[in-house]
């Protein structure tokens, strides 16, 4: 099977980590490439010319673009194990439509946070735990967004876990005290060795970060 899968990825990128958790849910053996993102393979640009991005999953030779849809991909394929979408069409749609928000909204406030300074900074945090706040209500009483099972909307968030301190540090600020029940759901998703295998550890977040901030003139 690993001669068969193949994944284009960076270590700390959130959405490469996710295809990570979704193949480990699956049990699916592949062979893991490291893209340097300031040299990107022959592969990479051939497999996705459009957007010239990681992740890139190839299944057979064939290129599955974009993190949401290879999750989908893998899900689809490798169907006997760990279902992660829903099976009801209703829930289906909803756990996309949430998982989209988490692409649009997390993925973008959490990158003002480091990248920004003075009021956009505060404005940034304040818009990422409004936006915590409200994935609280959704996940309820529930273990997972998924019910009693990792489902695809915690795939599509657990990543950013790992950026937590990053964002912390950046913003001098604590998200448990303000969304103390999505970081208990997140301890609970790393007791998962799918999911603590896969994530990158926060520290090599923390490299990223800085030694973008110094390229951009942040720090």
């Amino acid at each position: 099977m690993a001669k068969e899968v193949i994944l284009l990825d960076f270590l700390v990128s959130s959405f490469g980590m996710r295809v990570r958790v979704a193949l480990a849910e699956k049990g699916v053996g592949y062979e893991y490439r490291e893209e340097n993102l300031q040299n990107k393979s022959e592969l990479l640009l051939k497999m996705n010319p459009v957007h010239k991005k990681i992740p890139v999953l190839i299944h057979n030779g064939k290129p599955i673009c974009e993190s949401l849809f290879i999750v989908e991909y893998i899900d689809e394929v490798w169907r006997d194990k760990a279902p992660l979408l829903p099976s009801d069409p209703y829930q289906r749609a909803q756990a996309r439509f949430w998982a989209d928000y988490i692409d649009k909204k997390i993925n973008d406030c959490g990158g003002r946070i480091w990248r920004r300074k003075g009021e956009e900074q505060e404005e940034a945090k304040k818009e990422f735990i409004d936006c915590l706040k409200l994935l609280e209500e959704q996940l309820g009483d529930k273990p997972y967004f998924g019910g009693d099972t990792l489902g695809y909307v915690d795939v599509a968030l657990i990543p950013f876990y790992s950026w937590f301190p990053a964002y912390e540090s950046s913003g001098n600020f604590k998200i448990e005290e303000s969304c103390p029940k999505i970081v208990a759901w997140a301890k609970r998703c790393m007791q998962k060795d799918s999911v603590s295998k896969s994530l990158a550890k926060p520290e090599k977040v923390n490299e990223l970060v800085l030694q973008m901030k110094k390229r951009l003139g942040i720090e």
